[in-house]
């Protein structure tokens, strides 16, 4: 197998680099404007030196960032979900702590990723990439099919629209919902293509209103549990036998623990914008995981509150939000209207959070070279955000707010991203132990941060859990689920997406051009004159190759004359 050798690099093409070779692997060493330098296979896109997106990320920003993607709407619903499935309050209770405890599991993974690419946005599309670097561009190539394709928010731009109606006082028709839902969203998607820092102050300010408000709920559930509320006579009513009605459902348990996954789904949306932040690996650690440690806390006394105010039969037996029964319950039914207009302003927040987070991952997919018109989705011109990729958002999202009719279509487009996301995530953990055994075997310099063996299994065993436990099929049969017809469907789907993507791999990337006579090759191009490059995939006849092969660097990028002569030179000796 031979022992890795290691080389500076000499040239304009690889200043400040140093590579490492391991077998059919190649480690490139490039350093970025946000202070950090690290090793990446040679097939990932190139690195922005300078971010062309500003580093306009701190401390603050990261918290509120991961805030507004995970309290979007779920905790003012969530948690009469949970206990309709667990059957108890102290279950219910239970639930929240698990999924915190995997939460900070996952927490763990994405650190130690973003130790070993700090340089690189777009976390989860860089780690696959760089777990599975062969056969090239295939988990590229796989991630962005199914990222493009179900690059949606619908269901909370109509979630949103659902609020302003209940302000306003009246039900709409499926129009009037559908068309305040597609206003809210691109009023939202203009917020971020106008400017990229005053976007992320925009996230700053909702999120720090609905801290604010959970803040508050909490307080309430303080000031209830000490009877200090006339209309609440028996706050502990709930939790004298907390565990009584506990369920022996599979089904349920299973349905519990992951709408626990979701409720806390958007703890990880900072690491998105990882070459935006300065220091990012102390910075994310210590503020991500105040984030996640701040919902929790909240989320908790939340529930207290909700379980202090209302009877557990009362939560059992309504069809509203549990913050619902809950504001009327404590403070009259006039409150409502007050919760109304909060949930709304919630709900925006979770929008522009979600839209600038997968902005990045977009963008950096488009940097692999795997899209189409790669300058466009790459390109932060004229205003310095990524337009493509916002754009392409909000085209989806019309699609997928006005094509499915209200009803099984479109819960069942709504559930269709969860399965393919799942396995993902589950390949994404196994990519980080086959990354920790090549480093060590290739002799690349540890990362500045290692996350525990026990938490990565765990989280791996999560994620597992996600993929297997949505195959039991519900307590009333096949057709028991979300939708009237076959349960499972959605996951059958998304499996399918995944095998069409394999098949678009093996057409693209072998057969095609093992007919046609040619490779592909990667080329490291500059898209505007602010630091945005990316990697074009070019299509060199296999007549030319060795020509290509040596006037490019391992990167893709153009290697400078004497630099051609020297690798001329070499091959010649050999």
């Amino acid at each position: 197998m031979g022992k890795p050798s290691q080389h500076e690099s000499s040239g304009e093409a690889s200043e400040s680099s140093s590579i490492i070779h391991d077998n059919n692997l190649t480690y490139v060493r490039q350093t970025a404007g946000n202070g950090t330098s690290g090793y990446q296979e040679a097939v990932g896109a190139p690195v922005e030196t300078t971010s062309p997106l500003g580093y306009h990320v701190n401390w603050l920003t990261i918290i509120f960032l991961n805030l507004n993607h995970m309290v979007g709407t779920g905790i003012f619903s969530t948690p009469a979900t949970i206990l309709r499935l667990t059957g108890s309050v102290g279950l219910a209770l239970v639930y929240w702590v698990i999924g915190f405890i995997l939460a900070v599991a996952g927490l763990a993974v994405h650190m130690e990723f973003t130790s070993y690419f700090p340089n690189r946005s777009g976390s989860e599309v860089v780690w696959l990439e760089q777990g599975f670097p062969r056969p090239k561009h295939f988990f590229p190539v796989a991630f962005a099919v199914q990222s493009v394709l179900l690059s949606f928010s619908s269901s909370n731009a109509i979630v949103l629209s659902n609020y302003l109606w209940r302000i306003v006082g009246r039900a709409p028709d499926p129009w009037e919902l559908k068309g305040v839902a597609i206003a809210a969203y691109t009023l939202a998607v203009i917020v971020v293509i106008a400017h990229n820092r005053y976007s992320l102050y925009a996230i700053n300010v909702f999120g720090a209103l609905k801290l604010l408000l959970l803040v508050f709920i909490a307080i309430s559930g303080l000031v209830i549990l000490g009877g200090n509320i006339k209309s609440i006579p028996d706050p502990n009513l709930n939790y004298r036998n907390g565990f009584d009605g506990t369920t022996s459902s599979g089904y349920n348990l299973s349905q519990a623990m992951v709408n626990i996954s979701f409720a806390f789904s958007g703890w990880q949306n900072a690491f998105s914008m990882a070459n935006e932040i300065k220091n990012p690996i102390p910075t994310l650690k210590r503020n991500a995981s105040a984030s996640l440690l701040i919902v929790f806390v909240l989320y908790f006394m939340c529930n207290i509150a909700y379980f202090a105010a209302v009877p557990k039969d009362t939560f059992l037996e309504s069809s509203e939000l549990a913050a619902a029964v809950f504001f009327r319950t404590a403070f009259g039914s006039k409150a409502e209207s007050a919760l109304n207009f909060c949930v709304l302003l919630s709900s925006f927040g979770n929008l522009l959070a979600v839209l600038v987070g997968q902005s990045r991952q977009i963008r950096e997919i488009a940097r692999q070279g795997v899209l189409p018109w790669t300058e466009f989705w790459v390109s932060t011109k004229p205003f310095g955000t990524p337009i493509g990729p916002y754009l392409l958002k909000w085209a989806f999202t019309f699609l997928m707010i006005v094509a499915p009719p209200a009803g099984d279509a479109f819960q069942f487009v709504v559930s269709l991203k969860s399965y393919p996301d799942a396995m993902f995530y589950f390949a994404m953990v196994i990519g980080l132990l086959l990354i920790r055994r090549r480093r060590a075997r290739s002799g690349t310099p540890p990362s500045d941060f290692r996350a525990w063996y026990a938490l990565v299994v765990l989280y791996l065993l999560s994620q597992a859990y996600l993929l297997i436990m949505p195959w039991i099929p519900p307590v009333d049969g096949i057709y028991g689920g979300t939708v009237s017809f076959l349960w499972c469907t959605y996951m059958i789907v998304g499996i399918a997406i995944m095998g069409v993507c394999g098949l678009y791999y093996y057409l693209w990337m072998k057969l095609i051009p093992r007919l046609r006579g040619y490779s592909i090759r990667s080329q490291v191009i500059s898209v505007d004159d602010n630091g945005a490059n990316t990697h074009r995939l070019l299509r060199v006849p296999n007549e030319d190759l060795a020509e290509w092969d040596a006037t490019h660097d391992e990167l893709g990028r153009d290697l400078p004359p004497q630099q051609i002569v020297h690798r001329n030179r070499g091959s010649s000796e050999k």
